[in-house]
């Protein structure tokens, strides 16, 4: 049997993915002023992932539309944990100026293979070309130094970041008026924009939450027959931050982030 058929079947020798197919990231929530005279992340949305939040330090608001609720606004401070469904527009808000969150995202590897749609202004969504060049982030390679890199990613975070508060102010008095009905426009521009990327996504969901899933239906059903083979694989992992700055710049802040995919077992 090959690595990959190891893998795919959960054999030893198999590296597990984080808990449940997810990702998890350290948030450090900009500090920068928006133009409504707050601070804070990049409002946006995911088209087929829950995202969930355990604030463990400083404080704020988690402002929210979503299809149920309309506009919501929840306080943030330590220990607060929440989470939200696909479709649902959130922008944290940083009130202390230290706002920290660790952030458990489902299906690893769906965010940055295009699930999360920012709220910039209908004409801007409603051009991919448009959408992709304001949404674009520097490499940190492209720049002969540390100092230079992180200036010209940040100038860039923040553009996008400001175009995103552009349309979601917009898009907040619609809510606020009209009621969550008003989401419905940018929820077909947030189809028509992964559209043709959603096809490849499969595979992230097949290796992450399906697998483990089925590992545990493996497990239980040898265990109901007596058989406990797989305690004897059991194994302890870790991960490292990927090459590159210790922080990356994120849609809503400073992101310190695992290379799941270079987990490796301790010895």
């Amino acid at each position: 049997m090959t690595a990959p058929e190891a893998a795919a079947a959960g054999h030893i020798g198999a590296v597990p993915g984080f808990p449940g197919g997810t990702a998890v990231s350290h948030l450090h929530v900009y500090d920068w002023p928006t133009p409504d005279g707050l601070a804070g992340g990049s409002p946006h949305l995911h088209t087929a992932s829950t995202e969930g939040y355990v604030v463990v330090r400083g404080e704020g608001a988690l402002e929210t539309l979503s299809g149920t609720a309309g506009y919501t606004r929840t306080p943030l401070a330590p220990g607060t944990l929440l989470w939200f469904t696909p479709g649902t527009v959130h922008r944290l808000v940083n009130e202390s100026g230290d706002l920290e969150l660790l952030v458990v995202m489902q299906n690893a590897g769906l965010p940055e293979a295009g699930d999360a749609v920012l709220t910039y202004p209908p004409d801007v969504l409603a051009d991919p070309d448009a959408y992709a060049r304001a949404t674009a982030i520097p490499a940190w390679t492209d720049y002969p130094d540390a100092a230079s890199a992180h200036a010209a990613m940040s100038a860039a975070a923040r553009q996008r970041r400001d175009l995103a508060i552009e349309g979601y102010l917009r898009l907040r008095d619609r809510v606020q008026h009209d009621g969550p009905g008003a989401l419905a426009e940018l929820h077909e521009a947030a189809v028509r924009l992964v559209r043709d990327k959603a096809a490849g996504w499969h595979h992230h969901w097949e290796r992450g939450p399906h697998h483990q899933a089925e590992t545990t239906r493996r497990h239980i059903a040898g265990l109901a027959e007596g058989d406990g083979a797989h305690l004897g694989e059991s194994a302890v992992y870790t991960a490292d931050s990927p090459p590159g700055p210790a922080r990356r710049n994120g849609m809503c802040g400073m992101l310190k982030v695992w290379d799941l995919d270079g987990a490796r077992p301790l010895s």
